[in-house]
């Protein structure tokens, strides 16, 4: 199951980049560019589905993330990450003082961040591995960081779609993914019973991954359940 991050961030091209970047390394995100929506967005999300951890930034257009970390504070236990342009040691003090679990200044390496969430979610118990981001077995080479998918050596062109069904499975390589689970990571929460966009995207997958399509090697079925990516050798 992807842990649940909320990534709350007014700058569009960094709010996009990290969450594609999260998602590939396995984190299911949602993302608020105001304050406004950060609150609705918690108001409205049953516990079971909560974020598992926040990523605040501080100058949002309809007000300051230090005063939503005294909210967030007061009414949840979720670890908060402060991502700030700010770095005044003062501010920095006063913040961790007040409840936030860490505090990265921009601009930041990704790695970085990823180290300090896997703290911040292990120290309030939940454990976060680093995620899986590579694949190569027999003529399949697959870099998720890259996006590079090739076969025999020559790269092949996934669709986005495609590229998302796939990074899923590599993510727990060996592992069944259920039918579900995969719907509703791969298209969302409001498509989980659409087995036939699977079936599709499955056979363009094998078409193009597998040296016959009709005896997948790599790309497999778990009948009536899910599929799973063949172990590495």
């Amino acid at each position: 199951m992807s842990q649940r991050v909320l990534l709350i961030e007014d700058d569009r091209e960094l709010r996009a980049t990290l969450k594609e970047a999260l998602s590939v390394e396995g984190y299911a995100v949602q993302t608020s560019a105001s304050l406004a929506d950060a609150r609705a967005l918690l108001q409205h999300t049953r516990p079971d589905t909560a974020p598992e951890l926040v990523l605040l930034d501080l100058g949002l257009p309809d007000g300051d993330g230090e005063d939503f970390l005294a909210e967030l504070r007061g009414q949840h236990g979720t670890p908060v990450i402060v991502i700030s342009a700010r770095e005044a040691e003062g501010q920095k003090i006063r913040l961790l003082d007040s409840g936030a679990d860490d505090y990265l200044v921009k601009p930041f390496g990704i790695g970085e961040l990823l180290a300090r969430m896997r703290v911040a979610l292990r120290h309030r118990g939940r454990h976060s591995q680093p995620a899986v981001l590579s694949y190569r077995q027999g003529a399949l080479d697959i870099d998720l960081t890259t996006r590079k998918v090739r076969r025999d050596g020559q790269e092949v062109h996934l669709t986005p779609t495609e590229f998302k069904l796939l990074a899923r499975l590599v993510r727990q390589t060996g592992q069944v993914v259920t039918h579900r689970q995969l719907l509703a990571d791969v298209w969302g929460a409001e498509h989980t019973e659409q087995t036939q966009y699977l079936r599709l995207y499955m056979g363009q997958l094998r078409a193009k991954l597998e040296a016959d399509s009709a005896e997948p090697q790599h790309l497999l079925t778990e009948p009536g359940v899910g599929y799973r990516i063949a172990e590495h050798e």
